[in-house]
């Protein structure tokens, strides 16, 4: 067994959320570029704003069928840690080998079940006549390395899971490093168009997954994976505890695929297909907003898993103090640059000078109120970690309550543009609730196990 990175029950609090948080929201910060590269190419090739809009249809699929891997790897990851801090390492193994077995058996029951699909599916999502032949081209590619996708993501957790928060960010690294390299050659040089983005992200993702497999499977991983078929027991405890957190990333898509069906219903044909691509790139920030933040906290859930685990309760509550004003800090930035930087961020995707206006606007709406954002996502993620999967799902899905509401009833009063502010509702009525919640029974929670 090689040295640990990170010593979870021991280190000390400070340094181990700064050594697992940074590297953890440096790597799924990468991991964006996954799909900006891909729409900063798209949106430059000859009908770049039909492309871009057709990749923005069929991205929130792609990434619903990817949040499966959240399913088994953030339901899989706390429970393996807390495992390790009781001291059960032959639990721990088996759940990693069960975890291993279950990614691979998704991603084959996803791709039959997808593919097959596709046409109908992307159809109702909001692709036009005009859009629909790029969604369809993007989508059957990428659809087709799902195995790829799910074994990069789902076993990056469990390194970091283990206290490897740097060696996972080299391996979304490696990835986004080939993607941003091949794009080009893919899209341009062979002139393969969104097919060439497709494949290049498919490839990609195909680096990272191997890599993880070599390092869960070598020497160095105190806990070591294999395939194993799946034990009845084990499987359902990954799934309960791994709900909340997919369901928040499944319904954050079904939220994509609804605000581009209003905005195409309310947009009509004059502005739909306008509005969709300048949702693409707003939803492109956003991403820059929320992948790295899930990173923070969710990342450093294996030191909340690890001490309640090891029954370090005041470790956990340091933990967590230091976590959400991580986490608030990281979106207060991101609020700024959205109102500084946000013109050139679209500039990436589009030089049209009416689609700079209104994305960059839709940028400065969607991000009015994610500074609230940084508490949800770490009180949420932070009831998972400890096995409270009840409150997570409860949280969770009162927040997404509030989106789908404003969404529906905003451009119903106001027209297809309000429905940019359903956001910022939800950004302000999820924390509050959140944060009510915490406070009437996270002391509760942790003196049960204490």
């Amino acid at each position: 067994m090689g040295k640990l990175e990170n010593d979870l029950g021991r280190d000390g609090i400070s340094r181990l959320v700064v050594r697992i948080a940074l590297p953890s929201m440096a790597a799924q910060f990468v991991s964006v570029l996954y799909s900006i590269v891909d729409r900063m190419y798209i949106g430059h090739i000859a009908g770049g704003g039909l492309a871009l809009a057709g990749v923005g249809i069929c991205g929130p699929v792609v990434t619903m069928a990817g949040s499966v891997a959240f399913l088994i790897a953030i339901g899989g990851a706390p429970l393996m840690s807390r495992c390790m801090g009781e001291g059960r390492e032959d639990e721990a193994s088996r759940i990693l080998r069960n975890c291993l077995t279950m990614l691979v058996i998704a991603s084959a029951l996803l791709t039959a079940l997808l593919l097959p699909l596709r046409g109908p599916m992307l159809r109702l999502f909001g692709a036009s006549e005009t859009t629909y032949p790029y969604a369809e081209a993007y989508f059957t590619i990428y659809i087709s390395g799902t195995l790829f996708a799910l074994l990069s993501t789902g076993l990056n957790q469990f390194i970091i899971a283990q206290g490897f928060a740097k060696t996972g960010m080299k391996l979304v690294m490696l990835g986004a490093g080939l993607n941003i390299l091949l794009d080009p050659l893919l899209i341009f040089v062979l002139g393969l168009g969104v097919r060439g983005a497709a494949a290049a992200t498919v490839l990609s993702q195909l680096a990272s997954a191997a890599g993880a497999l070599l390092f869960l499977m070598g020497g160095r991983a105190p806990v070591r994976a294999a395939f194993a078929w799946p034990e009845a027991r084990v499987v359902r405890r990954v799934l309960t505890l791994g709900f909340a957190p997919f369901f928040i990333i499944a319904v954050d898509n079904v939220m994509i695929i609804a605000l581009n069906a209003v905005l195409g219903r309310y947009g009509g044909a004059a502005e739909g297909d306008a509005l969709i691509t300048c949702a693409t790139i707003a939803q492109s920030f956003m991403l820059v907003v929320t992948m790295p933040l899930g990173g923070i906290s969710g990342g450093t859930q294996t030191i909340l898993a690890f001490n309640y685990g090891a029954r370090k309760m005041n470790r956990v509550r340091e933990a967590q103090k230091k976590i959400v004003r991580l986490c608030v800090l990281y979106t207060l930035i991101m609020f700024l640059l959205a109102r500084l930087a946000g013109p050139l961020f679209v500039r990436l995707f589009t030089s049209d000078a009416q689609q700079l206006a209104l994305s960059a606007w839709a940028i400065r709406v969607c991000t009015l109120a994610i500074i609230p954002l940084g508490v949800q996502y770490e009180l949420v993620d932070g009831f998972t970690a400890l096995g409270q999967m009840r409150l997570s799902f409860t949280l969770s899905f009162f927040r997404k309550l509030m989106y789908f509401l404003a969404l529906f009833a905003l451009p119903a009063l106001f027209g297809a543009r309000a429905a940019f502010y359903a956001e910022p509702v939800s950004d302000v009525l999820g924390p509050v609730f959140t944060v009510l919640v915490h406070r009437a029974v996270m002391e509760k929670v942790l003196m049960r196990s204490a």
